[in-house]
């Protein structure tokens, strides 16, 4: 196996990028810009009514929630929050199992009008799906993003759903990443432009 080198992983994280897949929740395709712009907008919307964004993933996609919670509450001023408190992820897990804690808590928080923003590399991840299930039950947006396998079950549970059609998990996280980053950006960037007018 021949060692790859940072050019070659640069050039193919752009090419990959390049082609990320958009749906709506009627399955309709949409470009990556309308995608952008739409999930923008939704969150800009959200703060004007005084909603709430929630943010869930497991593992690096947990950091990458994490992440764009900060960035939101920080640069957008828009009340978000994530689930991710070692203590009481581990006491949903023991005492009920760790598929159900993040439904568990979606229902505790979600309102009709907030959004979830569902982020897992597979798109199988159970306390992913039944988190998004619930979120939608309770009148919620949902905006979805996963990898891996394009049939994944998270691809079909969006308003928006993100998909980054490659089977490497770094890859994936990079591009959930930079797609948070973005979203996180354009929203800031639309409130200091609507300022300066």
């Amino acid at each position: 196996m021949t060692e790859q080198t940072f050019s070659g992983y640069a050039q193919e994280l752009c090419r990959l990028l390049s082609h990320i897949e958009v749906t709506a929740d009627s399955g309709e395709r949409m470009s990556l810009e309308e995608g952008m712009n739409r999930a923008t907008s939704i969150i800009l919307s959200k703060k004007s009514e005084g909603r709430k964004i929630i943010i869930i993933g497991n593992g690096g996609s947990a950091a990458i929630a994490s992440h764009m919670q900060n960035d939101l509450c920080k640069t957008v001023a828009v009340r978000s929050l994530v689930f991710n408190e070692a203590p009481l992820l581990s006491a949903l897990s023991n005492d009920l199992s760790y598929k159900v804690a993040f439904e568990v808590l979606v229902d505790l928080w979600a309102e009709n009008g907030d959004v979830l923003i569902a982020i897992s590399s597979s798109g199988q991840s159970q306390n992913i799906l039944r988190a998004a299930d619930t979120a939608r039950h309770k009148g919620c947006s949902v905006i979805t993003l996963s990898g891996f396998k394009n049939s994944n079950p998270l691809r079909h549970k969006g308003m928006i759903n993100f998909y980054v059609p490659l089977e490497n998990y770094g890859f994936v996280e990079l591009g959930h990443s930079i797609l948070t980053h973005y979203i996180s950006d354009a929203a800031k960037d639309r409130i200091t432009a609507a300022v300066s007018i």
